[in-house]
């Protein structure tokens, strides 16, 4: 089922594999464009061998969940750059497409003779985009990358957690998906570009790069007050109170980002005496005195469950929430209602549920359902059979 959006009519070679880029196609691919995944003939996309594993007991097919999630809605053909046939099909698919994705380390597609350089000067409209871990400039652009270097490297890490704790990842690949999103974004930005001048441009985003532009306050703070920022679990560095507090069952989560609001919760969790105290006079002050204040509020939270607390403080119009895990976000009927599980029928597994597209645009479809992820080389024979075919 190929997705109607804005991107129809763009052609993308998709020579990433794992997360990063896979990550920028599947977004492009959701926005509607064709994305063919060029794969390795010897098992493919690495994370085709990463669990966990979908199973069906009636077929005895076994699948990559890790796949699948990202690779939605692409197409695949296995070429060796290094056979000369091979070479000869990928080159009539560069003739034939609008960007080119990978994510090797620099040099590996110079190496092959398919470096920005030679494209551009062979398909001056062709747009080059390059996610790697540290780009293709600087004394580290050689180096190799995961998610968790660029997450130490880059602060994130030393930002995230409790106090004096151990340091601790992100708990979702940002380091792979926040690079994946920027090139996404590049994609667009030079497909506009290309529109108003009918040239390609390369596009080089690196993991850490993309780790850097995510420090937001805690750069400001530093250069403001020459503090090194660290973690602080789930509090805001400026805005006080900001995140989860304990109830009599759990926790919930809040934020009253004002004094107004401020005042209001103060009144709704039953303790308005709260709000009057000299200590919490304003957001400076409650930042500042930031434990005092959680530990008032916890002591009037532990009077009633999260749930109820929740129709108190959304009654009150406070922003809040509850504290959910994976299971319950899937079952949320906000998350439902904006399409956000999509469901997909793989062939050989059965119905899958992942992620759907949270950029929702009008006048184009937001299907609940979406293809699956390919099989290796399942598009091989109507991929050659087009090549065959005049092009436009």
């Amino acid at each position: 089922m190929a997705v109607q959006g804005p991107l129809e009519g763009v052609t993308v070679l998709d020579l990433t594999r794992v997360l990063a880029g896979p990550y920028c196609t599947m977004v492009l691919a959701d926005l509607g464009a064709r994305v063919i995944k060029v794969e390795r003939r010897d098992g493919g996309d690495d994370a085709r061998a990463i669990g966990p594993f979908f199973e069906s007991a009636s077929t005895g097919a076994r699948k990559s969940a890790y796949f699948a999630s990202l690779n939605r809605g692409k197409e695949s053909i296995a070429l060796d750059l290094r056979d000369s046939a091979d070479r000869e099909t990928f080159e009539a698919l560069l003739a034939r497409c609008d960007v080119l994705v990978e994510n090797f380390r620099p040099g590996a597609m110079e190496r092959l003779g398919y470096g920005w350089d030679d494209l551009h000067a062979r398909h001056p409209r062709l747009i080059y985009a390059a996610a790697s871990g540290f780009g293709h400039t600087g004394p580290y652009a050689n180096r190799p990358a995961y998610d968790v270097i660029v997450q130490g490297m880059g602060g994130i890490m030393s930002l995230t957690g409790e106090p004096g704790g151990e340091p601790t990842r992100v708990g979702t690949s940002i380091g792979d998906i926040a690079a994946g999103l920027f090139t996404a974004i590049g994609v667009n930005a030079a497909l506009y570009h290309r529109a108003q001048t009918g040239q390609g441009r390369k596009i080089d985003v690196a993991m850490l790069d993309c780790q850097v532009a995510l420090l937001e306050n805690a750069l400001a703070r530093f250069q403001a007050t020459g503090e090194v920022p660290g973690p602080i679990g789930s509090r805001h560095p400026s805005i006080t109170p900001f995140g989860a507090f304990r109830t009599a069952d759990g926790h919930l989560v809040i934020a009253a980002g004002n004094d107004a609001l401020f005042r209001k919760l103060c009144d709704t969790v039953g303790d308005p005496e709260l709000a009057e105290r000299p200590a919490f006079a304003s957001n400076e002050l409650r930042t500042e005195n930031e434990p005092e204040l959680r530990a008032a509020l916890e002591q009037a939270l532990a009077a009633h469950p999260s749930a109820e607390w929740l129709t108190r403080l959304e009654a009150a119009g406070l922003p809040c929430g509850p504290l959910q895990d994976v299971a319950q976000v899937l079952a949320d009927p906000q998350v439902r209602a904006r399409n956000m599980i999509a469901h997909v029928a793989d062939p050989d597994v059965g119905e899958l549920r992942m992620a759907g597209n949270p950029i929702k645009i009008s006048g184009f479809a937001d299907p609940d359902t979406r293809s699956p992820a390919p099989n290796l080389d399942a598009d091989r024979e109507r991929i050659l059979a087009e090549l065959d075919e005049p092009s436009d």
